[in-house]
C-alpha cells in the first residue's frame, strides 16, 4: 500500500534574526499554518474522524478548539471579553464534540477570519500591555508565548491523527 503524499507546504519559515516581536509573530503564524496544514485535502469525513478511539481529538475540533483559544487569549487587548463559539458552560467540551454543528468550511473560514482580525487588532499594541483574568495578570508577550505552546502541542496531536486518518506523516 502506497502512502499518499502530504499537501504542498506553504509555510513560511519563521524569522532567524529580528526584534522580538516578529520572531513571535514568525514562529506562531508558523504554528498556525502547521495545523491549517496538517488538515489540508481532507473531506468532512475525515477531518471528523478519531484516530484513536478512545480519543476524542480530531482534527475538526482541533480548528474548533484553537479558534476559541485565539480569541480567549487576544481578544482582551483590545476590550472583548470573548463569547464562546462552539461551546457553551453547560457543555464544555463541544468544540471537540459536536462536530456536525457548524460545516467544516464555516470552521476554518472563521479560524482563518480570527486570526487576521487578531492579527490586524494587537499589531499596534506592546509586548508589555497587560489584562487580568480570573486575579491573574497576563502581558501579550506571555500570551503570545502560550499560544506558540498552545498550538505546538496541538500539531503533535495533528501529527497522530493525520497519520491515522490517511497515512500522511511529516513534520
Amino acid at each position: 500500500m502506497t502512502t499518499p503524499a502530504a499537501p504542498p507546504d506553504t509555510r513560511r519559515e519563521p524569522p532567524e534574526t529580528g526584534d522580538e516581536r516578529a520572531m513571535l509573530e514568525g514562529f506562531l503564524d508558523f504554528h498556525r499554518e502547521t495545523l491549517r496544514w496538517k488538515c489540508a485535502e481532507l473531506t468532512d469525513e475525515q477531518l471528523r474522524a478519531y484516530s484513536v478511539p478512545s480519543s476524542a481529538l480530531t482534527l475538526l475540533g482541533l480548528a474548533r478548539h484553537i479558534t476559541e483559544v485565539e480569541r480567549w487569549w487576544f481578544l482582551p487587548f483590545v476590550g472583548e471579553e470573548p463569547e464562546p463559539v462552539y461551546f457553551t458552560d453547560e457543555k464544555p467540551n463541544d468544540d471537540f464534540d459536536a462536530l456536525d454543528t457548524v460545516p467544516p468550511a464555516e470552521v476554518f473560514d472563521r479560524w482563518a477570519a480570527e486570526v487576521e482580525r487578531i492579527r490586524t487588532a494587537v499589531a499596534p499594541i506592546g509586548l508589555d500591555a497587560e489584562f487580568v483574568r480570573r486575579g491573574k495578570t497576563f502581558s501579550l508577550r506571555w500570551v503570545y508565548l502560550h499560544m506558540i505552546e498552545e498550538y505546538a502541542r496541538h500539531n503533535g496531536h495533528a501529527d497522530l491523527i493525520r497519520e491515522g486518518v490517511d497515512g500522511v506523516t511529516g513534520e
